[in-house]
């Protein structure tokens, strides 16, 4: 019997942060669900593109990360070659603000364009900014594959200022309260992203992260719309 194919994940490398812990918990993840899976931390655009999975990780200002991806040859045009062409995307806390249209910290900053909305300082009186620590996920179980098998009080890790605004509901797929509703996950086709660090997240984080593994979305079809 021939052994299952290894999937190939590559954890996008632009100085943004969090590189080694998303990769640890990627192979954890991958081999908790009895996946095979080389995980590789890079920059190079040509494994981006030949790749069966891409997560990009993040955190600091908007501005920062999306200026340390255009500094790195080619690599942001990998990312979207590959997506556009249906390899499933995860990106983790910055790495799911570059998803939005623009970002708004220090300036106004394009983003990725997937998820309609503006990244902007969150609004929680009464709160202290950055929101840092445990919040619990509010999600509709079944809604999404990424949330299938959490429990309905499932927590995650934040530490954030900014936070999606402006969105598509149809694009939501869990939130947190933190002064109000504030997105926690968002998807669209075949990319996705949470704002929380799924990778400090234990026994939830390697449960979305085994999700992500197993996905199996439609590809894009163009536009900021709703949800696989």
């Amino acid at each position: 019997m021939s052994s299952p194919q290894r999937q190939s994940i590559v954890v996008i490398d632009y100085n943004g942060g969090n590189l080694a812990s998303a990769a640890r918990a990627l192979t954890r993840a991958a081999q908790d669900c009895g996946i095979a899976a080389d995980v590789t931390i890079t920059a190079d655009p040509h494994a981006v593109l030949a790749a069966d999975r891409i997560v990009l990780p993040g955190q600091g200002a908007f501005a920062d990360c999306a200026a340390g991806l255009a500094a790195q040859p080619g690599l942001q045009d990998a990312i979207i070659a590959a997506t556009d062409g249906g390899t499933p995307f995860l990106g983790i806390c910055v790495g799911m603000q570059l998803m939005a249209t623009r970002g708004r910290e220090h300036g106004v900053t394009p983003g990725f364009g997937w998820i309609r909305g503006d990244i902007t300082l969150m609004s929680a009186p009464g709160l202290r900014l950055p929101q840092m620590g445990w919040n619990q996920l509010d999600f509709t179980p079944g809604a999404h594959p990424l949330t299938e098998g959490l429990a309905a009080d499932a927590h995650g890790y934040f530490v954030h200022s900014f936070a999606l605004s402006g969105h598509d509901p149809a694009t939501l797929v869990a939130t947190t309260d933190y002064g109000g509703a504030v997105p926690a996950i968002v998807a669209h086709a075949n990319r996705a992203g949470t704002q929380f660090h799924v990778e400090k997240s234990q026994k939830v984080g390697l449960r979305i992260l085994a999700n992500f593994l197993r996905w199996a979305p439609a590809p894009a079809t163009g536009g900021a719309l709703g949800p696989s």
